[in-house]
């Protein structure tokens, strides 16, 4: 997922994300942890909370994107996947209590052969 395919007009663009996903605007505001209104109407886009958060999860999906070979399955796991030493939560409910800085630090100590 680069960055640069997903924005409009210098801001994250959640219908290019909600296409590239294959999901619904509804699916990816859930995704995000934020009502389906901050992804869908302009002025709600804009918001910085909204930016951040896309951007949070553009960039932990762009970390795990090569180990699955799409885009769509670092989605999956974004989604589904447990990760070991967070009690159970997946990558998207860090990102929704705001540490993505967890997840990404997680995969790269993954990525360094580090067991987490």
């Amino acid at each position: 997922m680069a960055i640069q395919n997903y924005a409009e007009h210098g801001a994250f663009a959640p219908r290019k994300i909600v296409e590239a996903l294959r999901t619904t605007s509804d699916e990816l505001a859930r995704s995000l942890g934020l009502g389906k209104d901050a992804i869908q109407r302009k002025d709600r886009i804009a918001s910085d909370r909204t930016q951040r958060r896309i951007r949070q999860m553009v960039e932990v999906l762009n970390k795990v994107e090569p180990r699955f070979g799409s885009a769509l399955l670092a989605y999956a796991w974004y989604r589904s996947e447990p990760l070991p030493g967070f009690s159970g939560q997946t990558a998207m409910q860090l990102v929704q209590g705001n540490r993505a800085d967890d997840v990404l630090t997680y995969i790269d100590a993954v990525d360094a052969g580090i067991h987490a």
